[in-house]
């Protein structure tokens, strides 16, 4: 087993991917209201941004598993990040044009250098010291990747919107909307050019195998003989799915509610997302195991869905109770409940991903491909929400997927997590 000292430089290089990961990701919060905007876009239209992104890590998943195989983990990683520039680059034309279906394919190319990137760094992270603090080291990867997240939809938001006089509404001329669209430019630009620098520097860095790597799987033996693993892949489907409908969403509805500058709003519940994961980084294994931690924040998941939907969307006594001292400013009840889900959300990830790849050995990359399946959830699940949330006449609606998906991970944290193939 790796010491503390070998595995601090690993730890230091994925703790800056994890970084990119959340800043590429959490930015689809502040690009939703944005191409809303300038693209004269309906609500269900806009959701399309999530759908184009996540669909790419069901598609590309196991394709990228096979190239995983020839390239070993850490080339995996540094090609991710090629294809990731590529995707960044696409944003150039796609703002001086305005159009959509070239943002979409930007979003589709990120998602995709995404996928190889996951595949590849997660169990990375779950293998490189002993398993029963698996769930906090991907905590502190957490921490990063969603401090991040807070990071982004604020830079965004001061980047683009910083110089104007008045907000733009979906109203403003064809040529406030173009203006608008061309500030992308100079920020995806040096998004690709870090990408591409990064990519050079995972290429040439020190990364050890793991020592599974080599290792053949057992004649007969197959991701899908797994019951842990394919339950693991489902529960993955329902958390992104609800992880991204808490923090790409967030901005939508305070756009309906009112809300001024709603493109910074998914730092909220990206706020909450960095708390979760403080807790699991101090509380997992020494206080609590992966698989209670599992369990409570699934409960916690199904009492802010509750909030959401019950609460006043005028009344600010709970954003009141939980910041009114900062100065930051406040929230109507329901949009603070939406921004509680992250800190139901943080510790998700970390406990399913070592539970689900126990025991799997050689076959880890296939089935980490498996788990990388189940982000599809964020793809899918926020279409479901916007078709919810039209049908029901308001957007808060949509947020009623929570019951379904916080119900499926405490089974898993429950039960599912421990059910294993039967021998014949």
């Amino acid at each position: 087993m790796p010491d503390k000292t070998s595995t601090l430089l690993p730890m230091s290089i994925l703790g800056l991917l994890f970084f990119i990961f959340g800043f590429v990701t959490w930015l689809n919060g502040s690009l939703i209201p944005f191409l809303k905007i300038i693209c004269d876009l309906t609500a269900f239209e806009a959701l399309l941004v999530t759908f184009a992104f996540y669909i790419a890590y069901t598609v590309m998943a196991l394709p990228m598993a096979i190239v995983l195989r020839y390239t070993g983990y850490k080339q995996g990683m540094a090609l991710g990040l090629g294809i990731m520039a590529a995707g960044a680059l696409l944003f150039i034309p796609a703002a001086q044009s305005a159009d959509y279906r070239l943002f979409l394919g930007g979003l589709f190319t990120l998602g995709a250098g995404l996928t190889l990137l996951q595949t590849a760094s997660n169990p990375y992270i779950v293998h490189i010291g002993p398993h029963e603090s698996a769930a906090a080291r991907i905590s502190i990867m957490g921490l990063i990747n969603k401090g991040a997240g807070v990071l982004a939809p604020l830079l965004f938001t001061a980047l683009i919107f910083a110089d104007l006089t008045a907000p733009v509404s979906a109203d403003a001329t064809p040529e406030v909307k173009a203006a608008l669209a061309q500030k992308l430019v100079s920020p995806y630009l040096s998004m690709a050019s870090a990408l591409a620098l990064l990519a050079v520097f995972v290429r040439l860095a020190p990364l050890p195998k793991l020592p599974f790597e080599a290792v053949p799987a057992a004649p007969g033996d197959s991701v899908w003989r797994h019951p842990h693993l394919l339950l693991g892949a489902v529960t993955l489907f329902f958390y992104v799915g609800i992880e991204v409908i808490a923090g790409d969403t967030i901005g939508l509805y305070g756009q309906s509610l009112g809300i001024e500058n709603a493109t910074a709003l998914t730092a909220y519940t990206m706020v909450f997302m960095v708390l979760g994961y403080l807790i699991g980084v101090t509380t997992i294994p020494r206080f609590i195991s992966q698989e209670k931690a599992l369990r409570y924040t699934a409960l916690a998941g199904l009492v802010f869905t509750a909030g959401i939907l019950w609460s006043s969307e005028q009344s600010h006594t709970v954003a009141s109770i939980l910041w009114g001292w900062s100065g930051i400013g406040t929230l109507p009840d329901s949009l603070t409940f939406v921004a509680l889900l992250g800190l139901a959300n943080a510790l998700v990830w970390p406990a399913v991903w070592p539970l689900a790849l126990r025991d799997l050995g050689p076959l880890t990359a296939k089935g980490s491909a498996l788990l990388i399946m189940g982000i599809a959830g964020g793809a899918l699940l926020p279409l479901l929400f916007g078709q919810i949330g039209e049908m029901g006449g308001t957007l808060r609606h949509g947020y009623a997927l929570g019951f379904v998906c916080y119900a499926f991970i405490f089974y898993y944290a429950l039960t599912g997590h421990s059910i294993r193939r039967t021998h014949a």
